[in-house]
This record gives C-alpha cells, sequence and structure tokens, in this order.
C-alpha cells in the first residue's frame, strides 16, 4: 500500500496507458471487421454488397462511392427499417475517416444485421486505392 501511495502517478500512467493499448482491441469487436478498399470491391462485386456511406449531406454530395446508398449518421436510428431487405447481405459502411462508420457498424449488428464490415479509411482510402466516386 505505501508502494501505490508513493508511486500514485506512476500507476496511474500504467493503467491508462494499458487501456489505450487494449481501446483498438475493444473497439473492432463492437464495430465488427473491417475492410480494406480492395475488400470491400471484391464482396460489391461478388456478394452483392450495399454500400452504405453515413456521411452528411455535404461530404456525400462531393463525391461517394457508386451505388451507395445515403443515410446520414444522425438518421440511421429511424430509418434503420430501410435496411431490413440487407440483413442477410454484406453491407460496408464508409464515412470519411472510419470512425462514424465504426459506431454504425455496432448499431447495425445490435440491430441483428449479420454480415457489417467497416470500410477501413474511409472515402480518401477509398479513393487512395484508385477506386471510382461519383457526384450523381
Amino acid at each position: 500500500m505505501d508502494f501505490l501511495k508513493a508511486n500514485l502517478m506512476w500507476v496511474v500512467m500504467a493503467a491508462v496507458s494499458g487501456g489505450m493499448l487494449l481501446w483498438p482491441l475493444i473497439r473492432s469487436r463492437t464495430a465488427g471487421p473491417s475492410v480494406s478498399p480492395l475488400e470491400a470491391t471484391l464482396l460489391i462485386n461478388r456478394e452483392d454488397a450495399l454500400v452504405l456511406d453515413v456521411r452528411e449531406p455535404a461530404e456525400w454530395s462531393r463525391g461517394h462511392i457508386p451505388n451507395a446508398r445515403h443515410i446520414p449518421l444522425g438518421q440511421i436510428e429511424k430509418r434503420l427499417g430501410e435496411l431490413d431487405k440487407y440483413k442477410n447481405k454484406p453491407i460496408i459502411v464508409s464515412c470519411a475517416s472510419g470512425t462514424r462508420s465504426s459506431s454504425v457498424c455496432g448499431t447495425l449488428r445490435k440491430a441483428g444485421f449479420e454480415k457489417v464490415f467497416n470500410l477501413a479509411g474511409g472515402i480518401p482510402a477509398w479513393e487512395q486505392a484508385g477506386q471510382p466516386v461519383t457526384t450523381r
């Protein structure tokens, strides 16, 4: 006990750094697996995966994955019913960085969607991989 009192700052730093190391593992379990742009393309072409873009309308209008469905993050809860027919199909969720889409992946999993994937790196990674975007 004396050791903890004398070294409280070091103990707290060790606990915080340990938590930071575990955070990606915890986060990936709730969000599910991520896919690279190449893996996403394979899912789209081979398994007719739905791409769900959860960015804001202004971001969407600047460019999105062709044939993607747009439901902004703030509307996901009330518009989940629109996605019911995709419960047994792969769904690739995309955003600008992978943070918002990660959150939506967790929401979809809790709602009973079976094959949910987060697009790693979001739309910038998709574009960087040379994949097409459209403004239509």
